[in-house]
């Protein structure tokens, strides 16, 4: 288990890295670091493999928005009905059930503010469930999935002056 879990961390760090870069940290073989992928992949650990994208280097517009959903279960509904609908959105890139002053914790992506303003009114807020929406958009990104986004000057000395 302490192998699938070094192999893991090592993943989310840099998911590129060859097999044989991988094996070599772990002090082990290529074929065994094959093997364990297979194996987590097979289990449902390992979902997919993808890139963290600074979107404002992009010459393309897109906007995130963060979503708080409140909800109210029935007898015959449950938190994890509400989600698979949810889930199904194009648009959703994250989906999650948290603790506190909401349920649910979104994340809507898309071209323009007019695009996820429009989605949560008329696809989100509909469902019969849903009793109240909270839409944050997102200004700037400084740190997704453990990438900070610096200014690529990785000096972080005091400069000196006599």
């Amino acid at each position: 288990m302490e192998a699938k879990r070094e192999l893991l961390d090592l993943l989310l760090s840099d998911a590129r890295e060859s097999t044989e870069d991988i094996a070599r940290q772990l002090g082990t073989d290529a074929a065994t670091v094959e093997a364990l992928v297979d194996e987590l992949e097979s289990e449902g650990a390992i979902r997919g493999y993808q890139a963290v994208v600074d979107w404002d280097e992009v010459d393309e517009s897109h906007v995130r928005a963060e979503v708080e959903l409140n909800v109210e279960l029935d007898r015959e509904t449950k938190y994890r009905d509400i989600a698979t609908r949810i889930a199904k959105f194009p648009e959703v890139s994250s989906l999650r059930l948290v603790s506190g002053s909401f349920d649910f914790a979104v994340d809507v992506e898309g071209e323009s503010m007019h695009d996820v303003s429009r989605f949560v009114s008329e696809q989100i807020a509909p469902i019969p469930e849903v009793t109240q929406t909270v839409t944050h958009f997102v200004m700037t990104t400084y740190k997704e999935r453990g990438v900070y986004f610096g200014d690529g000057d990785d000096d972080d000395r005091l400069a000196i002056s006599p």
